[in-house]
């Protein structure tokens, strides 16, 4: 009879298994070489096609290259209204560039929209000659930012993206990379949605921002274009929108390969809206909840409280959410003392047999340890224990 009970237990979790991975939705058609969609606020890859694939990134080097310069500005090195020299090399850089020249001296908030609205070259190098003194060691702090980042399959040969043996990412990097960006940087982030700009005395020319998306989804914030021969059209495109019991949830999708501007703008929005639909977002629990509150001992307090700094949230196939179960992995037994944010195992969310999310779980108050007495007596029934 147990026997019986057995294979009937093992195949009803196939069956069960079997229905939560079918329930998982199919990913549209996107016709690019490659692209990944990530739901930012929950850090979970919705889809993805060649994703590891080692491909050109073109202008979105430039994500690195802002990165750089918006932590020189965070630090303090550079300064928005600071004027910047505009070198030979800056202005006789070749592509898409913001027209400046060696007569002028630019504020650095300027170079920034350079950048970013006009994919300048030009503004590019008098940054990167700005935060490093010269772009060959801007290069280097690229890559070594990169390699800190985890941006293990990422390699820079310039900061401006034009094409260049070695010169490649992949599209999981450059979602790491735009999401670090976002996340470390949020002050800076609305620049990416500026529709228009040009540096005065500047030529009335490549004004407009070639983000298709900011013209048509007004929930699309960023983040970058890019185009070579070699690379073909890419966006790196985030949309943030407002849902009950969540709140704010960012998509971003990163589209590596499309055969025209239209195309790569075309491909985005079909991503983003597909997992806007196909996913619901789920919020487990917020910032500094408590999510288990397990015994320790030797600590002046009998309980330990586990969660976590930012709210826990899921993506779940839409209409599954019901699925969702939960286990708390930790060590046992808990000794004191523990400091607040300490990492102290982690929460698996999971459907039938499939993972979703694991995060760290994190002390969110402090717990001294206890008297000599406190851990006399605790030690004695751990020892019974």
């Amino acid at each position: 009879m147990n026997f019986f009970l057995k294979i009937l237990a093992s195949f009803l979790f196939l069956v069960t298994s079997w229905q939560v991975q079918a329930q998982m939705p199919k990913p549209p058609e996107v016709a690019v070489k490659a692209y990944l969609l990530l739901d930012v606020t929950a850090n979970q890859v919705l889809a993805a096609k060649n994703p590891d694939v080692a491909v050109e990134p073109a202008s979105l080097t430039k994500l690195m290259t802002a990165y750089l310069v918006f932590d020189a500005l965070k630090n303090r090195k550079l300064d928005l209204q600071q004027a910047l020299p505009v070198s030979e090399r800056a202005w006789k850089m070749p592509g898409s560039r913001m027209f400046i020249d060696p007569q002028m001296r630019v504020p650095v908030e300027d170079l920034v929209k350079g950048m970013i609205v006009q994919s300048g070259n030009d503004a590019v190098v008098a940054l990167a000659e700005g935060v490093a003194g010269s772009v060959e060691r801007f290069v280097q702090l690229m890559n070594d930012q990169a390699v800190f980042l985890g941006m293990n399959s990422t390699q820079y040969k310039n900061p401006e993206g034009l094409t260049a043996p070695g010169h490649t990412t992949t599209a999981r990097d450059l979602a790491l990379l735009a999401t670090r960006l976002m996340r470390d940087f949020p002050e800076y982030v609305p620049y990416y949605a500026i529709k228009k700009y040009r540096y005065t005395g500047t030529p009335a020319a490549n004004e407009t921002n070639r983000n298709l998306l900011l013209f048509r989804d007004v929930t699309v914030d960023g983040l970058k274009t890019g185009h070579t021969q070699a690379a073909g059209y890419c966006l790196v495109a985030s949309a943030k929108r407002v849902f009950p019991n969540v709140g704010e949830r960012r998509l971003l999708s990163v589209v590596l390969g499309a055969e025209s501007e239209n195309a790569r703008a075309n491909e985005s929005q079909k991503l983003l809206n597909w997992g806007y639909s196909a996913f619901d977002a789920v919020k487990l629990f917020d910032a500094n909840q408590t999510v288990v509150e397990p015994p320790v001992w030797k600590g002046k307090s009998p309980k330990l409280k586990l969660g976590s700094l930012g709210p826990l949230v899921v993506a779940v196939p839409a209409g599954s959410a019901a699925q969702i179960k939960t286990q708390v992995v930790r060590p046992d037994p808990l000794v004191a003392p523990f400091a607040k944010g300490q990492n102290v195992g982690s929460l698996k969310v999971s459907q039938g047999d499939r993972v979703l999310l694991e995060v760290p779980l994190v002390v969110l108050e402090p717990v001294e340890q206890a008297g000599a007495f406190g851990r006399a007596w605790d030690a004695l029934r751990l020892w019974i224990k």
